[in-house]
């Protein structure tokens, strides 16, 4: 009997000493800071976009594309997880920190894709839930799988994923894409190197250490921050696009041209700095800009009127 409560008493401290998991762990595992831009670029593309659609319904949109946000990341935590327990950044998420299982993980990645892209096709319309549907693949599939572990180009190709949406969200209301909506999603697209290797500056040996391939580790810091500067370069008339097409006006140029030239400073900055601060900083002001950028496209739309 003594030995009987000794064995419980044991199993019980052991358990204590176990992490345990909350509500906070699975939370985590859909990354919400990620998500935020992703919901707020979806919801800007669905508020600018030609037409109409009932409040109700653009809430349940701008809801699957945070839920299919939140599925393609916990699925990605669930494949990284043998090289995010090497790494600083990443080691004290809920699966290498061993809060969360990793088939629990999955499973709740793979039921918020079904769930999400399922209630996007029946609530909204089917170009908009395969849209959906794409943006989980590219991000699960494309990037996390094939490309992120093989090749320096991973952000390049892969940041496509998170460029759908204000795809997603122009879809829910007119129904399909036209250039416009490639427009938003173009933007996203070059935007991504520049923000992306700027982390990966400074986070070099993290993905050296697990031996994933990324432009600085690669290629080194100097031809990094290089093509970063191309890139931002390119991105600025990108961002005029949809000036031209006659989608914003005045209000959306203007705040296109001060911020993404101030994006270019940072650019140039980091490429003559040697420092970590630059980078660091231009990661920061990056994820500032496109807030501001699209912020800008929605103030254009709805007050752009009044601007004579």
């Amino acid at each position: 009997m003594t030995k009987q409560v000794a064995d419980q008493t044991l199993a019980l401290e052991n358990a204590v000493s176990l992490p345990v998991s909350d509500v906070r762990d699975y939370i985590a595992l859909l990354k919400p800071g990620v998500m935020t831009l992703v919901v707020f670029t979806g919801a800007v593309g669905l508020l600018i976009a030609p037409g109409s659609i009932h409040p109700f319904l653009g809430l349940v949109a701008i809801a699957c594309i945070a839920i299919a946000s939140g599925a393609a990341a916990s699925i990605n935590m669930w494949y990284d997880r043998d090289i995010d327990i090497h790494m600083k950044r990443t080691q004290n998420r809920p699966i290498p920190a061993g809060r969360v299982p990793a088939d629990e993980a999955l499973s709740l990645g793979i039921a918020l894709s079904i769930v999400s892209v399922t209630i996007m096709a029946v609530a909204i319309n089917i170009a908009a839930a395969v849209l959906l549907a794409v943006s989980i693949a590219f991000y699960v599939f494309v990037y996390t799988i094939w490309l992120k572990r093989s090749t320096p180009q991973n952000i390049v190709i892969g940041g496509a994923a998170g460029a759908f949406p204000p795809m997603i969200g122009w879809a829910s209301v007119t129904g399909g894409i036209d250039i416009n909506s490639i427009a938003l999603f173009m933007i996203i697209f070059m935007w991504t190197p520049p923000h992306f290797w700027a982390l990966a500056l400074f986070r070099c040996g993290d993905y050296a250490k697990v031996g994933v391939p990324m432009m600085p580790v690669v290629a080194g810091d100097a031809a990094t921050k290089k093509q970063m500067l191309v890139y931002t370069i390119l991105l600025l008339p990108v961002t005029f696009v949809p000036v031209a097409t006659g989608l914003l006006g005045t209000i959306y140029a203007v705040t296109a041209g001060l911020t993404g030239l101030w994006f270019l400073r940072h650019a140039v900055r980091v490429l003559r700095n040697a420092e970590e601060r630059a980078p660091h900083k231009m990661f920061g002001y990056s994820i500032l800009y496109l807030f501001v950028l699209f912020g800008a496209m929605v103030a254009d739309v709805w007050l752009g009127g009044f601007i004579v």
